[in-house]
């Protein structure tokens, strides 16, 4: 993982919605720092720094180094409530990890080789993406930034499933897990329109046959 993240933390004395209310008027972001076979701790972060943060998406998928009063803490982002109209944050939840204790993230699916997919440049088709991330279970030290997914050779009416997905190594997809959860993640359609004109030419082939037989 090529980049850090470092957020600054304190413990949160006062909680409940007026002192929630009070903190945000002040900047300050309540949250709360659970698992790691601890005590869940309420905190407060500096909001416009966990703004900063949340525009990059790799943010959301890393090991976060949380500096809480003074003692580093190991953490991933596991929840952010926003504002329902302002864009604000309300909330933020975040789990601690154990090095040798797996962790499940969602992580983003990133495509490559868009520009000479089979099927769009050959096949005239357009890719149609129906997943942007995927949830995973790892060891930290094993957690990616994000997966690619390889579109060079897809070709129309095809599709890449979760278990045709190439994996880092010690990262395994959690639908997997459950019979019927193979769900698609990007594959290669005809424009809608397309498909309407050959059906139209279709039948008037059949009316044009028809016609002369009769």
């Amino acid at each position: 993982m090529s980049t850090d993240f470092v957020i600054e933390a304190e413990t949160r004395l006062e909680q409940g919605s007026s002192a929630s209310r009070r903190l945000r008027r002040a900047g300050k972001l309540p949250g709360i720092l659970y698992g790691g076979h601890q005590e869940p701790e309420a905190i407060t972060l500096d909001h416009n720094a966990i703004m900063l943060n949340l525009k990059n998406d790799a943010f959301y998928s890393h090991i976060l180094t949380v500096n809480l009063n003074g003692k580093a803490e190991r953490a991933v982002l596991r929840d952010v409530q926003r504002h329902p109209f302002k864009p604000t944050l309300v909330h933020i939840d975040l789990l601690r990890v154990s090095a040798d204790e797996p962790i499940r993230v969602h992580v983003p699916l990133h495509l490559v080789n868009e520009e000479i997919c089979k099927g769009v440049k050959t096949g005239g088709g357009m890719i149609n993406r129906q997943l942007t991330e995927v949830e995973i279970e790892c060891l930290p030290a094993d957690l990616p930034e994000s997966i690619d997914i390889d579109v060079a050779n897809l070709e129309v009416g095809v599709s890449v499933h979760l278990s045709e997905i190439v994996l880092p190594a010690g990262v395994t997809v959690v639908a997997l897990a459950h019979e019927g959860h193979d769900s698609a993640v990007v594959g290669v359609l005809l424009p809608r329109g397309e498909k309407v004109t050959d059906d139209a030419e279709g039948e008037e082939d059949g009316a044009g046959a028809g016609g002369e037989g009769a």
